[in-house]
């Protein structure tokens, strides 16, 4: 290079980051997508519940956002939001085809609706959701689970803890639990690094079990005494258990086995797959599932496209709007002084809350990276920073557990959550709003992961 191209090439500052030069006003619509989605079904409920609706709002202020950002911030705003909607078309073709797959097992028969069996189903579920992840668990078990419990009144607390449990807390063992951890893996954990978190996952779901076996004997005993000989003996009523369309659990282990693949880089010498790869085995495992299930046996499962079309819909604008707030955290989240686990652990968990809990992880990660010398570039960044000792083991750790587990803080915080609560509403569970169901949260989980960060990370 001649001496006065070197010269200019180090007097030129480097170009700021996209993070650093948005303004704070640009998580406005991000924030006002969020209030929609919590209080227009308050306040509009009859308008709202037509997805056409959920539509007009999520692409009204996504679209209007993107158009803004792309306006005044040009190629940095264009790789920015690149990157989120190829994450949008990771993330709809995971849940989408996981969610058709789920759709045609029909586990004919059901079990007993009593606290005890229903303890059982959530603990099947936590230990499921490592294997298929949490929203092939959630898909599969959420409509044996209502079944079971269909003579029952007030059924609104037991899917509210399916969500705490299958749809969240149980997927820590596995990167194929939960997709903040899936992106940890391809970006270098080893596959069997959160194994490591089994004290976590068993103190967190241990006590969500025996918080909801508590609460649900409650409930029956006290609508056993309002309708005396009733309520418990329908309960108690049982079929037995048999799989109709189990071709679909074949389809499900291809899925898992794609995921697997991708970070494993099966037939590309080691290196993760381009994009489109994953996606298009996924939608095809998808169109098999969904062609080889006779109609019958979705109709029993009453399978409808209305719950995927849901979090289709809302959350393209909220990959699109979160753009803005990701991309703060990332260029300035040095300056929050998150410097202890248990400040990542909550760091993350209440970002998680409301943000993907995927993107979430990664600037608390790549935050985390920076702290300790690691540059977070390529696709091993994080075995670099594991190898740095115990330090850094301790913080991913807490960004893992905290990602994960409180996803379940808010409908939006993961996926499944959202497919969760539509499918029950379609099977006449009246769900609590937004707010309704943050009041469960706060009673019921934030007191639990205080007791977890005074155990692990304190």
């Amino acid at each position: 290079m001649p001496l006065c191209a070197l010269a200019l090439a180090t007097l030129t500052p480097a170009p700021e980051s996209l993070g650093e030069t948005l303004p704070t006003a640009a998580v406005a619509p991000f924030a006002l997508l969020l209030l929609a989605i919590a209080l227009l079904p308050l306040v509009a409920g009859h308008w709202w519940e037509h997805n056409k609706n959920r539509a007009i709002v999520s692409f009204g202020l996504g679209g209007a956002f993107v158009a803004w950002l792309l306006a005044a911030h040009g190629h940095a705003a264009h790789h920015a939001l690149h990157e989120a909607a190829l994450d949008y078309v990771s993330f709809i073709a995971l849940l989408g085809s996981l969610y058709v797959i789920s759709g045609g097992i029909y586990i004919k028969g059901s079990l007993a609706g009593t606290p005890l069996s229903n303890v059982s189903l959530l603990s099947i579920g936590a230990v499921l959701a490592n294997l298929i992840g949490t929203t092939g668990a959630s898909m599969v078990l959420i409509r044996p689970l209502l079944r079971a419990n269909q003579s029952r009144v007030k059924k609104q607390h037991i899917v509210i803890f399916f969500i705490f449990v299958v749809s969240n807390c149980g997927g820590m063992l596995t990167p194929l639990g939960d997709p903040p951890l899936f992106l940890g893996f391809l970006k270098g954990v080893p596959f069997e690094w959160t194994l490591a978190l089994w004290k976590e996952w068993l103190a967190v779901n241990g006590a969500l079990l025996l918080l909801f076996f508590f609460v649900d004997s409650f409930v029956i005993d006290a609508e056993e005494k309002a309708r005396p000989g009733a309520q418990l003996e329908e309960a108690l009523k049982h079929e037995p258990l048999r799989i109709e369309g189990g071709l679909n659990i074949l389809f499900l282990l291809g899925v898992v086995l794609v995921i697997l693949g991708k970070g494993q880089g099966w037939g590309n010498g080691g290196e993760t797959w381009p994009f489109g790869l994953q996606e298009g085995l996924m939608a095809g495992l998808g169109f098999l599932g969904y062609a080889t299930t006779k109609r019958d046996t979705r109709a029993a499962n009453k399978f409808t496209f209305a719950p995927i079309l849901e979090v289709a819909i809302l959350f393209a604008g909220i990959f699109a709007t979160m753009v803005a707030p990701l991309a703060i955290l990332n260029a300035r989240g040095a300056e929050l002084g998150i410097d202890a686990p248990w400040k990542y652990y909550w760091a993350s968990g209440m970002l998680s809350s409301f943000l993907d809990n995927a993107p979430t992880y990664l600037t608390f990660a790549a935050t985390a990276c920076g702290q300790l010398g690691v540059a977070a570039e390529g696709s091993r960044y994080l075995a670099e920073f594991l190898a740095k000792g115990p330090e850094a083991v301790s913080i991913l750790t807490a960004i893992s557990c905290g990602a994960v587990m409180m996803g379940a803080n808010t409908y939006i915080g993961n996926g499944p959550n959202f497919m969760v609560k539509a499918i029950a509403e379609e099977n006449g569970v009246k769900m609590p709003s937004f707010f309704g169901y943050m009041g469960w949260s706060v009673a019921i989980l934030i007191p639990i992961f205080v007791g977890i960060t005074f155990l692990f990370f304190l």
